[in-house]
């Protein structure tokens, strides 16, 4: 039950951040125009580099020993406090390799300034503390406020192209500001700490065992954009920008059962109860599957009257870059649900290292072939290549500790009903006009074809979800 009301938190808050890009992008893009959003994209894509170095890893690593610690509140706390001083040395050392980036630097240096509040904020993320507790609610309804207040200030603020600076300091503040108000909580779960007592050199070691994979897999998802905007411009990174985030925005609703799962399955693990381990991992791979495979079909089906609907017709070049770049979200949830759900929980990060450094080694080879002939789409297929190769060796590496034919078993299925629903959306697509309702009826219809097929097919997902039904209704009427 614990699982589903986190689960259900999650989701919440993702449907909200879904929403707020819905609201916020449409007005963004006409208003900024092509160049503010590429600036704002590109400039970002440099910043995350130290914001990563002043991660070193931490909450990916401090994610998994909470969860393993939790049990015991001192040992817990001096683990926090450990980690949360090793951060904060990291990001001083970050923000000072900023500093000559920014003395060396010729161009959008205020820009740069903005964009650096990020960083600095990173030293007050604990957001990993609650994870590993298991307690989502905290993180949610922060994150519901931030982003509430962060869209009003957008809307009332940033009114023309002359703004692109305030609408990026309002995004980075508004990341300090949620940060920062998680500890007014952190008295409930952790102690003061005794200082003679923190150990650093075994969380280092440990949480540098997972930054290098989060650096490789920071690389490949900037680099695109810093590379597209030295070899094309920064017109060509916002093309590319936005058409990551509408995939990335739906990506959002399906990896929000990887984040729930993380803790309960590293917990599960140390435990040792395997079996109940690889049942967690079935269920969720069947789960992200299905409805990954939806989203990608109805996606890149109404792709081409979506982008000029959603951004204006000045980001009509953005059609085909969505309608490629949506494959990912069955690679990336399978990556996500074999990479960070089970080789990292399993304290197997050394083999997720292998495959995010191979991808983001892929990535760049392909950048650099596919980017000065194709531009964005260039990158786009760039990435999908990525992505791709990081899920094969992340399975195959699984592949070693698991059976895999439990994953594999009728994933057909889904692809399969995906293939009939893109089709169907293309063809309502180039025969329906652009607008809201049009687009809306595409995807509904899409959507109760791809559930028909499923429920035809007899896909595991949907008679486990109708027999959880029954089961439901059931209940509720014997109380």
């Amino acid at each position: 039950m614990k699982i589903i009301k986190n689960y259900l938190y999650n989701v919440a808050y993702q449907l909200f951040a879904i929403i707020v890009p819905v609201i916020t992008t449409p007005y963004i893009t006409r208003v900024l125009g092509t160049k503010g959003v590429g600036v704002n994209a590109y400039t970002n894509s440099i910043i995350q580099y130290f914001v990563l170095a002043g991660s070193i890893g931490i909450s990916l690593y401090g994610n998994r020993i909470i969860a393993y610690e939790r049990d015991d509140r001192s040992k817990m706390s001096q683990t926090f406090w450990s980690l949360q001083i090793v951060r904060i040395f990291a990001i001083l050392v970050a923000y000072a390799a900023f500093l000559i980036f920014l003395f060396l630097s010729h161009g959008y240096r205020l820009a740069y300034i903005s964009q650096s509040i990020q960083i600095i904020a990173v030293a007050f993320d604990i957001s990993w503390l609650f994870m590993g507790l298991e307690d989502f609610r905290r993180t949610v309804i922060r994150n519901f406020i931030v982003k509430l207040f962060s869209t009003i200030a957008i809307f009332t603020f940033v009114r023309d192209s002359g703004d692109t600076l305030l609408y990026i300091t309002i995004l980075s503040l508004s990341f300090l500001i949620g940060n920062i108000s998680l500890w007014t909580h952190l008295n409930q779960v952790v102690d003061v700490p005794a200082f003679r007592q923190l150990t650093f050199t075994k969380h280092i070691k440990g949480s540098f065992f997972l930054f290098i994979p989060q650096i490789s897999m920071q690389i490949y998802l900037v680099l695109n954009k810093t590379m597209l905007g030295n070899m094309k411009g920064v017109v060509s990174v916002g093309f590319y920008e936005n058409s990551d985030k509408i995939v990335r925005i739906l990506l959002t609703v399906i990896t929000a059962i990887t984040t729930v799962m993380m803790p309960r399955m590293a917990n599960t693990f140390i435990h040792k109860q395997y079996q109940k381990l690889n049942s967690y991992l079935y269920e969720t791979i069947d789960f992200v599957s299905c409805v990954s495979v939806l989203m990608t079909a109805v996606l890149a089906g109404v792709a081409p009257t979506f982008s000029i609907w959603f951004m204006g017709d000045s980001f009509a070049a953005t059609g085909p870059l969505i309608a490629v770049l949506s494959l990912v979200g069955p690679i990336i949830a399978w990556s996500t649900v074999f990479g960070s759900q089970f080789l990292v929980t399993t304290g197997r990060e050394h083999q997720f290292t292998v495959a995010v450094t191979a991808g983001a080694f892929v990535n760049l080879i392909a950048n650099l072939f596919l980017i000065p002939p194709f531009g964005a789409m260039g990158a786009v297929i760039a990435t999908v290549i990525a992505e791709t190769l990081i899920t094969v060796v992340d399975v195959w590496f699984a592949g070693a500790y698991i059976p895999l034919k439990p994953v594999f078993q009728e994933k057909w299925k889904y692809v399969f009903a995906g293939i009939l629903v893109f089709f169907a959306t293309r063809f309502f697509n180039t025969s329906m006009p652009g607008n809201f309702i049009s687009l809306g009826v595409q995807a509904l219809a899409g959507t109760i074809i791809y559930l028909s097929v499923c429920v035809v097919l007899n896909t595991s997902f949907t008679t486990s979800a109708f027999k959880r039904v029954v089961h439901f209704i059931q209940i509720r009427r014997n109380q």
